[in-house]
């Protein structure tokens, strides 16, 4: 890898940078070292040039490109770049980084640097608030979707008012007043734009009916508030959606913090009521997860019958709280500051 200072630094928001890719083959073909293209979703024709430059022999330079949303929604990105490209996704801040002592902060108002670091709570919801408005009206369009801004932010909301819940395109469909298959389409584009998670189901037949829709969840739970119109955390902590709202923070941040792709990560939950929050699969080695917004979680038969059921290593309740104790030989309370711990063990 090239170091940083033989770096370039190309930003395709800045109209200087965007000038200089006007004539892209004359301006990369002659850069050296490390070259960084950010917001590189804003031109999709770069990616078979990429391609090509990528391939020459002497490989005179290396490209670091940076986007915000997934290379399916980009198009000719994964076509173009198959089998020369590594994927890394990155959140915003998470509790390492500004430290779990801030916890409740960051549930509030979210990973996005300008929203964690504002001056107060009010500035970080105007800050949430325009981020909204412009991502439907600028960022959007600009990978190609015509969906009407207004007609999105509602599908939003609904996901919003959806989440932690199994996903029912039919039920959205008809509030939203287009066919189940749009519904579906609408989702998919927020998933690609990293503004919602699609918890699979794990569907092992274990003899029992599970639930086989995905659940939903806004990624960034600073945006969740804001779509629910919470702006402080007494908002928050007196909300219906508190404990959907915790459901998917916490998990959020264990996902990242542990490193679990999302091809190793479920839920799992049958009809007769017994359900997981997070079903991680790791080669031949299963956990569970659990996560409450209670001071001193207890085994429940749930518990039991998942642990059973799947087959589970372990099986780890996390809860705000600072104390770790066991509930059982394989189940374990863990508080939220010690997730990291739990990597130690998988």
């Amino acid at each position: 890898m090239a170091s940083v200072a033989d770096a370039t630094y190309l930003d395709l928001e800045n109209p200087t940078d965007e000038a200089r890719l006007d004539r892209p083959q004359l301006t990369l073909s002659g850069l050296r070292g490390l070259v960084v293209i950010d917001e590189v979703q804003r031109r999709p024709e770069l990616f078979p040039l990429l391609r090509v430059l990528a391939d020459r022999e002497d490989a005179p330079a290396q490209f670091l490109l940076l986007g915000s949303a997934s290379p399916e929604l980009v198009k000719d990105a994964s076509e173009s770049l198959a089998g020369r490209v590594r994927f890394l996704d990155l959140g915003g801040f998470d509790a390492t980084e500004v430290g779990f002592e801030h916890w409740q902060r960051l549930w509030l108002r979210g990973g996005f640097p300008r929203s964690f670091l504002s001056a107060d709570d009010a500035e970080s919801a105007d800050w949430r608030n325009d981020f909204v408005r412009t991502f439907l009206t600028r960022d959007l369009p600009q990978l190609g979707v015509t969906i009407p801004a207004q007609q999105l932010r509602r599908f939003w909301t609904m996901v919003a008012h959806y989440h932690g819940r199994t996903w029912n395109a039919a039920e959205i469909a008809g509030s939203l007043g287009v066919n189940y298959k749009t519904a579906t389409i609408y989702l998919d584009l927020l998933t690609g734009a990293f503004m919602v998670r699609q918890l699979q189901a794990w569907t092992e037949n274990v003899g029992k009916r599970v639930r086989k829709a995905p659940k939903v969840y806004l990624r960034d739970s600073g945006l969740l508030h804001s779509l629910l119109g919470i702006d402080t955390l007494p908002q928050l902590q007196s909300h219906p959606k508190l404990g959907a709202s915790r459901e998917g923070f916490a998990p959020e941040h264990l996902l990242r913090l542990l490193r679990i792709r999302d091809s190793e990560a479920f839920y799992w939950a049958t009809h007769a009521g017994a359900e997981v929050d997070l079903f991680v699969v790791k080669g031949a080695r299963r956990y569970g997860f659990e996560f409450k917004y209670a001071d001193a979680p207890r085994a429940t038969k749930s518990l039991h019958v998942a642990l059973q059921d799947l087959s589970l290593e372990r099986l780890f309740v996390v809860y705000p709280g600072s104390t770790d104790y066991p509930l059982d030989e394989r189940i374990e309370v863990v508080g939220f500051a010690g997730v990291g711990r739990v990597g130690e063990v998988m």
